[in-house]
């Protein structure tokens, strides 16, 4: 499993219209994309839920390399390219996935938490405590699913969840959901990934 995520942060006075109109319109194209576990197609709006910006900012899972390097190549990722300009794409190997209780449920709301890796731990212990923290997630009432990530570029752990009501009980950026694709969530290996 590979996580990625670019934010794209609008001005503050941004018709986030604009942003949901889009989503409603294309989000839809990746409702069968080969390789894509999910996608989250987020939004934080300045003001709602502590958010500081209008944020545009999905959230993936992908399930094979492939999926995600057509996606990236492709027209897809270009026409947003064309129309916001090119973001920087976050990226992050994926430590654990499993699905939550309300993992038939629709997201309406999704968190993001990153955490820094400190120097002088040992890593197996970090990622074995990350993906301990993917199921603590997964058990928490309300929850769709939750996957944890790591950045061995940066020495970033993320924990990404989705939720099934607007209450969610972790901390971490809120984010609304505009729409979820899933085609091969399913195809997300449970448990963790090593």
């Amino acid at each position: 499993m590979h996580a990625m995520q670019y934010e794209i942060t609008l001005p503050a006075d941004y018709d986030t219209g604009v942003v949901r109109d889009r989503v409603a319109r294309a989000g839809h194209l990746l409702d069968d994309w080969d390789g894509l576990g999910l996608k989250a197609y987020l939004l934080r709006e300045r003001g709602v839920d502590g958010s500081p910006v209008n944020q545009y900012a999905p959230f993936y899972l992908w399930d094979t390399p492939e999926g995600m390097n057509s996606f990236l190549w492709g027209p897809g990722f270009q026409g947003l390219v064309n129309d916001f300009g090119r973001p920087v794409v976050q990226h992050w190997a994926g430590l654990a996935y499993e699905d939550g209780g309300a993992a038939d449920a629709t997201p309406t709301v999704a968190v993001r938490r990153r955490v820094s890796v400190p120097e002088g731990v040992p890593l197996a212990e970090v990622a074995r405590e990350a993906a301990l923290e993917t199921g603590r997630l997964a058990a928490l009432d309300g929850v769709v699913g939750a996957a944890t990530a790591i950045d061995p570029r940066h020495w970033e752990v993320v924990h990404f969840s989705l939720w099934a009501h607007d209450l969610p009980k972790t901390d971490g950026e809120t984010y609304r959901v505009l729409h979820l694709s899933a085609p091969g969530r399913d195809r997300l290996r449970r448990g963790r990934h090593w």
